[in-house]
């Protein structure tokens, strides 16, 4: 067995054994829940595994509380095959001498509409939820992790950090994803596990999630649109457009929100909500979504690119390499009992990226693939969207910063903006 590579999950897991009497872990297939809860656990219970699955399924429906015993915390790993053991778990929480740390659910979809009926309890005050995700670069050992996201709110600086990814590696980064398994894997092998997994969702995921049968060609021809518009607040109607050119003439809105929600539902598109400050001036706050994939390799495979294409064609790296940047602000925000947001009104100002902490501190964060032009322009963006904000009325930024792909050190302007590469980021 190879060896564990710590997450930032791990924190947060012992922190809501601590806090609760069961936890469940989301997130997208192979992002590690599996391998990250196994680490906490004191006994395991795989629902899928084939051996044992029937007869699993089957104690589910007859004697639920069975499948829970073990030592605790014990994990059921994709528990969504038998939902009615949620409200088990629940039930023992309740039951038991001890009340925290008892179980840690992991899936990688949520149960099928029709097995939600069998939910009757919300798991509130037992359950705790963790979202996983892929990899960020500081877990993957691809960041030097120098300048650290909580020490910037606490105004520490970030002057001479080195961290720098060249152009060839941040696009290999780009499409190789942060899935734990292609980590330790030769270049090439790794690159393919990206279109390994999009197989398996088109030809597999898109009916096992409910058991309705859709077309593999038009979803593959969803993710390619979705890939083009990361980072865009893009209407269905635009999606519909992109795809219904080699598509019967029937096709709607509806049927694109449905497979844009079959993606929700296995955790690869996570689109990111808008930020709603206060503003000095009533200008209106766009509000739409903007759409992302979970992990950048999905945008690249989705498209047929990769590291090459990329080098060639920089307008599309800087448009992956934002997903990839996104994907590791919120792994890092998860960390720093944070979200992450976007900012856009209707005159077209618009922030890529807000880091807002629970306790109200927040800071601006423009994503730029490098260059002195693009740098320039995103903190003219930074000081425009600061400037708007009511600082009577919330805290001003506790930092603004334009997060990089290429560039050899962090360093903080005369303006006060800080250019930090994102192969010297971490929490």
């Amino acid at each position: 067995m190879s060896e564990y590579r710590p997450r930032i999950a791990d924190k947060l897991l012992e922190d809501c054994l601590n806090a609760s009497g069961a936890v469940l872990i989301q997130g997208t297939k192979w992002c590690g829940k599996t391998t990250t809860a196994a680490h906490h656990a004191r006994s395991v219970l795989y629902l899928d595994e084939p051996s044992s699955m029937a007869g699993n399924l089957l104690l589910a429906e007859t004697n639920a509380r069975l499948l829970l015993r073990g030592d605790t915390p014990r994990l059921i790993d994709e528990w969504q095959l038998a939902p009615q053991l949620w409200d088990a778990a629940r039930f023992e929480v309740d039951h038991r001498d001890t009340h925290t740390g008892q179980f840690i659910f992991t899936g990688s979809s949520v149960p099928r509409e029709n097995d939600q009926s069998r939910i009757h309890h919300s798991g509130t005050g037992r359950f705790a939820w963790l979202t996983m995700r892929p990899m960020s670069l500081w877990e993957s050992g691809e960041s030097s992790g120098e300048v650290s996201l909580e020490a910037l709110f606490s105004g520490a600086d970030a002057e001479g950090a080195a961290g720098a990814l060249t152009v060839e590696r941040l696009c290999f980064l780009i499409c190789r994803g942060g899935w734990p398994l292609s980590v330790a894997m030769e270049e090439k092998a790794a690159l393919r596990q990206a279109y390994n997994y999009l197989d398996g969702v088109v030809n597999s995921d898109i009916t096992r999630i409910d058991g309705i049968s859709r077309n593999a060609t038009l979803m593959m021809r969803i993710l390619k649109s979705l890939a083009r518009h990361q980072g865009a607040a893009v209407p269905l109607a635009r999606l519909l457009e992109d795809v219904k050119q080699n598509e019967a003439a029937s096709l709607s809105e509806d049927t694109i929100s449905e497979y844009v929600k079959v993606l929700q539902k296995i955790f690869l598109e996570e689109d990111m909500p808008a930020w709603n400050p206060n503003l000095r001036s009533r200008t209106a706050i766009r509000t739409s979504d903007t759409r992302y994939f979970v992990d950048s390799s999905m945008a690249a495979a989705a498209l047929g690119i990769g590291p090459d294409d990329l080098i060639n064609d920089m307008n599309t790296c800087g448009l992956l390499f934002e997903t990839l940047a996104v994907r590791d602000l919120r792994v890092y925000a998860e960390a720093l009992d944070g979200k992450i947001y976007h900012f856009r009104d209707k005159n077209g100002l618009e922030c890529d990226a807000v880091l807002h902490r629970r306790n109200g501190t927040y800071g601006l964060i423009e994503i730029k693939v490098g260059g002195d032009r693009l740098v320039e322009e995103g903190a003219e963006t930074l000081k425009k969207m600061a400037s708007k904000i009511d600082t009577e009325k919330m805290l001003p930024p506790a930092f603004m910063m334009v997060l990089t792909g290429i560039g050899q050190y962090a360093y903080r302007r005369p303006d006060d903006v800080l250019v930090v590469p994102i192969g010297c980021l971490k929490p």
